[in-house]
């Protein structure tokens, strides 16, 4: 039987784009005239009642955010909500506290509130994830991370890595300590690292240590009173920037002189790295624009409108006074 994927795929299409095109929403005429002579030459035909259900427009966004104690999050949520205001759209906001399970049933959860469209703010995407995606036959954007196939917005995460690299090394710095979190986590745990370990391949006579820590602050402080005393790094790397506030912590409980016993860098531009001593150098990320655009992004996909698969946002670096040349 001819499902709405094999309609989408055979026309090189959105199954959101297939799913207005049948509930005769906001199609172009040439995607239009596509899709009548693919679904005349399969014989497709739609199930009746499920149109009518999709036809019922509820006016409700659904978001499903991974924890509740995140500053990058927070910044997307009100970029998000503003948007979402002035489209007059209502949110439905749900929390899978880094639980794989209770994201996919917040995801089922939302697609059975009728809801026009979901964004997930992502750790991964599974196949079991792809399924729930592909079955739900709404518009659907994930924000944070790269997936196939499915409509999503990050950030230049590897970049960011990369420059971090590239400057501590301009700085004159060869030994390094680089607090990660797990990979599972494809942006944060594995693109940022990467990043940064390229950008030292040109380099003779660097040396890196890389210790998995946590996103809790409280874990990552412990790791760090753990690992300092026994690093020779004058450089220390940090995944984000609640990592390297609680490395700061262990540094000044250890009595450590910050940046002249070693220089502390984090990812995020938190503003939390202004209101400790130093203050630290970061890797500043737009959150709030990316829940602006990701709400103009998931209304231009429920009207029909076609969007890249992949949206990329840019960073910056920002020299505060956590870091010195060696």
């Amino acid at each position: 039987m001819v499902t709405i994927n094999d309609i989408a795929r055979q026309a090189g299409v959105a199954k959101s784009t297939v799913s207005r095109y049948l509930n005769n929403g906001s199609v172009s005429l040439a995607t239009r005239e596509k899709l009548d002579k693919i679904v005349k030459e399969t014989g497709y035909t739609p199930n009746t009642f499920a149109r009518s259900l999709k036809a019922t427009k509820t006016n409700m966004i659904g978001v499903i955010i991974p924890r509740l104690n995140s500053a990058s999050t927070n910044e997307v949520l009100s970029g998000i909500d503003q948007k979402a205001r002035e489209s007059e759209y209502d949110l439905i906001i749900t929390n899978s506290n880094q639980d794989r399970e209770r994201e996919l049933g917040n995801i089922q959860t939302l697609i059975n509130q009728k809801v026009e469209g979901i964004i997930l703010l992502a750790r991964e995407i599974t196949e079991r994830h792809r399924k729930l995606i592909n079955d739900a036959n709404i518009p659907f954007l994930v924000l944070g991370q790269k997936a196939e196939a499915i409509h999503s917005m990050a950030y230049s995460d590897y970049e960011a890595g990369y420059k971090i690299g590239q400057y501590a090394i301009e700085l004159g710095h060869r030994d390094f300590l680089f607090f990660g979190v797990s990979e599972q986590d494809k942006a944060v745990g594995l693109e940022r690292k990467n990043g940064f370990l390229e950008s030292l391949k040109d380099t003779t006579d660097t040396t890196v240590k890389i210790i998995e820590t946590s996103f809790s602050k409280k874990v990552a402080y412990q790791d760090a009173i753990d690992a300092l005393p026994n690093s020779k790094a004058s450089y220390v790397v940090c995944a984000t920037d609640n990592i390297a506030i609680a490395v700061l912590k262990a540094a000044v409980e250890l009595k450590y002189s910050v940046p002249e016993k070693f220089s502390i860098s984090g990812f995020g531009g938190y503003e939390e790295t202004d209101y400790v001593q130093p203050t630290i150098t970061t890797m500043s990320y737009p959150y709030k624009e990316m829940g602006i655009q990701a709400v103009e992004n998931l209304t231009k996909l429920v009207n029909g409108i076609d969007i890249p698969y992949e949206t990329l946002l840019p960073n910056e670096l920002i020299v505060k006074n956590s870091t010195i040349k060696r």
